[in-house]
């Protein structure tokens, strides 16, 4: 047996220990739940002994677990922080601010954060915005890696260590083929109802399972996969299923839909800025988020 630990196994390890789930974990990291598994069972083997159980509360360390997940810890922030500060290293002059977006962001956010970098004190030069769309745990890895000073993302998942700042929210809407009969529909009223889902990638999904899971409201998915919202939709109104979107993602304002409640509640959806608080640029990224956060919003309106 190799003497080399995975890196890729212990940040599975890592992301399990905050999730307490196996299946979350997966989904921050953008891989199948079986592929997770492996990784870890086999860096069990290479340590000896298990890192997890099952318990009523969900996955919890064993003794074992409890004792190296800090050590596993300290060592990926040690990793990522060879990539962090060479990046710091370079980019001593750099006037760019390099923001990650999630392809579920509402646009309206992606504006004001162009606005809200104009805006920023020119050092040396104006700030200029640097825009990445790409899958959420691709996103996460970049500005663990350094690559990314700032990322916009729903706020689906754990990511300790960085700092965290709600910047939006929206309502989620549902679309189906009887938007005639109007009115809100219940989470309740889906139990029967397949709903149709996305990869998990850009969130939605994510943010979907766990709206279920955490009202106790059984989740009933559609065999197959629609690939972007607007096929969401789409596929909803010809009788395949429900979709429940944000409604920015809406094909358009006026498109039929139904508000979603939660007893009598209405749904919505949190996007957050994420940034690494030790960033030559945290300074600027504070001043960022600060613009965009939903007390700058609800102050200027």
């Amino acid at each position: 047996m190799s003497d080399r630990v995975s890196l890729e196994a212990l940040r599975y390890a890592q992301a399990v220990s905050e999730t307490h789930s196996f299946g979350a974990a997966a989904r921050a990291y953008g891989v199948t739940q079986p592929a997770l598994s492996t990784g870890i069972s086999k860096l069990e083997d290479r340590l000896g002994e298990r890192l997890f159980e099952r318990s009523p509360r969900g996955v919890v360390p064993t003794a074992f677990g409890a004792h190296l997940l800090p050590v596993i810890d300290r060592a990926l922030l040690a990793v990522d922080q060879v990539a962090a500060e060479a990046a710091r290293w370079n980019r001593s002059a750099d006037a760019r601010v390099r923001v990650g977006v999630s392809p579920l962001m509402n646009p309206a956010i992606v504006a004001r954060a162009y606005t809200a970098v104009c805006a920023l004190p020119a050092s040396p030069a104006p700030r200029q915005l640097v825009l990445r769309e790409a899958n959420v745990a691709d996103l996460r890895r970049e500005l663990s890696a350094g690559e990314l000073d700032l990322i916009l993302v729903p706020s689906v998942a754990p990511m300790p260590r960085f700092r965290h700042r709600i910047v939006d929210a929206e309502p989620v809407v549902v679309v189906d083929h009887e938007p005639s009969q109007g009115g809100a529909v219940e989470l309740s009223d889906l139990t029967d109802t397949p709903l149709i889902l996305m990869p998990d990638t850009c969130g939605l999904t994510t943010f979907t399972t766990d709206l279920f899971d955490a009202n106790d409201v059984p989740l009933s998915a559609y065999d197959g996969e629609a690939a972007t919202y607007r096929v969401l939709e789409e596929w909803a109104k010809l009788g395949l299923g429900t979709a429940v979107i944000p409604r920015s993602k809406l094909a358009s304002p006026d498109a039929p839909h139904r508000p979603l409640r939660e007893r009598g509640m209405d749904v919505e959806i949190f996007y957050e800025a994420v940034w690494d608080p030790s960033s030559p640029l945290a300074d600027d990224l504070a001043d960022l988020t600060a613009a965009l956060s939903l007390d700058a919003v609800t102050a200027d309106s």
